[in-house]
């Protein structure tokens, strides 16, 4: 795999997953040093000019009116471990490394006046396989600076790390991968926690799931379709250009593209059940929604958003808000109500497909009739999954209390948005896996069905993972499997 290669910009939350999942190598331009070394001249000048410069000569937070002198070193050892404040699970292996890039890929951008060294022993680190023990519960969307402190003190030795698959002392990872524990310079610390790399890198994580798990839902839907005898003329184009609403064209025409043949079956119902019928409506305010939260986490990624600022061109540093991530906290809530529509959509064409018998379908999708149960005990399963996913809807970003003496009396809980619509993703995932097994059932019982070739390689791929039901058995078991697949990219359809 070729490396990935910063600029400063253009970072997409594709290469976040292909640096936190597929483990490519990071290289940075001469640029890049060349604006990290000049945004360091500037804060060195600003500071030997007198110049109040939060994090480097002051305190931080509530200690702002604090001034700060003699070693600077020392201080910003202080400053981390003062910080060092998260508790709870560590953040999962691919996770710390989408943070440690999302960081890389913010300062490249040049606005910290982080010391060139600093950064280069970051970008070593991250390309070394030496990850901080990141514990999860510390950010309140106001910058991820508690969260981040994690990183800072494995940097300079201390705290534990994780390298080659196994937890240990800081300074014993990176004697093992050959590494030196850096110094600081004024402000060095700040800049390493400084920002939101925390909910961008989980953010962008989330958003790659997200495009994945959609085109599985499409591919569900279009399988139901078939499965249940769908009227496919709600996907005529001329439908959605009748009233355009929030990429319902894109999503029409990707059903459309699935359920293409030749001649088109005929319909068993003028008109089908709102979870089928408005499908095009439902994931197009869904791909909308990812968009939004792509653009918001992109942004982060390509930008300089540290308290204070460093803007090399006009040799000025000034203090900002930067940090604070409304924008990407309202992006994901958004998403995440976004998912737990079309979730609910797809629980509901479930039940649609293993109820009573609709559209010449036996009832339970059970061919043996009788008291057989057939699907029908899934019913359950699937009215659970949802009622979590719902739960995990409710917004987050106004659950805040004002700290640090009043100074910090306004947040947006990104990550906890962020990481609640990762949880999301996974269960809507797992109502697709039902929705395919009971599409694909629907199938298998209908004579004389030919399917479209997108909808029978999609068949073809459900049972690689699930035989047809012939008589009742554990689906349970079955449904985790197929599930897995989806999850873990040995899906082929």
């Amino acid at each position: 795999m070729s490396p990935l290669v910063l600029t400063g910009a253009g970072v997409s939350i594709e290469d976040v997953a292909s640096v936190a999942r597929e483990g490519c190598k990071v290289e940075v331009t001469p640029t890049v040093l060349e604006r990290l070394v000049k945004a360091r001249k500037v804060l060195d000048d600003a500071a030997a000019a007198g110049q109040q410069i939060y994090g480097l000569n002051t305190g931080l937070g509530a200690n702002l009116g604090t001034s700060v002198s003699g070693d600077a070193s020392a201080f910003q050892r202080q400053l981390l471990d003062g910080r060092s404040g998260a508790v709870g699970e560590p953040l999962p292996f691919e996770t710390v490394r989408a943070v440690m890039f999302a960081r890389v890929a913010m300062l490249a951008a040049g606005g910290s006046g982080l010391s060139p060294h600093v950064f280069v022993a970051l970008l070593d680190a991250l390309n070394a396989g030496v990850h901080p023990v990141m514990p999860s519960l510390a950010s309140i969307g106001a910058g991820d600076l508690v969260l981040m402190a994690a990183l800072g003190r494995m940097l300079i030795g201390e705290g534990e790390a994780d390298y080659q698959g196994r937890r240990m002392p800081s300074a014993k990872a990176l004697m093992m991968a050959r590494l030196a524990p850096v110094s600081l310079a004024p402000k060095d610390g700040l800049s390493l926690i400084n920002a939101s790399a925390g909910s961008t890198g989980s953010g962008a994580l989330a958003l790659a799931d997200a495009l994945s798990a959609f085109a599985q839902q499409q591919q569900a839907g279009a399988l139901t379709m078939e499965g249940i005898g769908a009227n496919h003329t709600v996907l005529d184009p001329r439908l959605h250009l009748a009233r355009p609403a929030a990429c319902q064209q894109l999503a029409a025409k990707g059903l459309r593209e699935l359920l293409a043949r030749n001649e088109p079956p005929a319909p068993t119902t003028l008109q089908d059940p709102l979870s089928i019928r408005c499908m095009p409506s439902i994931h197009g305010a869904l791909i909308q929604a990812i968009d939004h939260a792509r653009l918001a986490a992109e942004i982060e990624l390509n930008s300089a958003a540290d308290n204070p600022l460093v803007l090399g061109e006009d040799e000025l540093v000034l203090s900002t808000g930067n940090f604070h991530t409304a924008s990407l906290a309202l992006g994901f809530e958004t998403l995440g109500l976004a998912i737990a529509q079309a979730a609910a959509a797809c629980a509901a064409r479930f039940i649609q497909l293993t109820g009573s018998g609709r559209n010449g379908l036996p009832k339970y999708l059970s061919p043996l009739g009788g008291a057989s149960a057939g699907f029908v005990p899934l019913q359950k399963t699937v009215a659970a999954i949802l009622a979590t996913l719902r739960h995990k809807a409710n917004p987050v970003m106004l659950d805040f209390l004002p700290v640090s003496e009043g100074v910090e009396d306004h947040a947006t809980q990104t990550l906890l948005a962020v990481s609640k619509c990762a949880e999301m993703i996974v269960l809507w995932r797992r109502l697709i896996a039902f929705e395919l097994m009971a599409a694909a059932q629907a199938i298998d019982l209908r004579d004389g069905l030919t399917l479209a070739p997108a909808t029978g390689v999609i068949h073809a791929a459900v049972r690689t993972h699930v035989p047809k039901l012939t008589e009742d058995r554990p689906l349970g078991v079955e449904a985790e499997a197929l599930y897995a697949a989806l999850a873990k990219g040995s899906w082929q359809a």
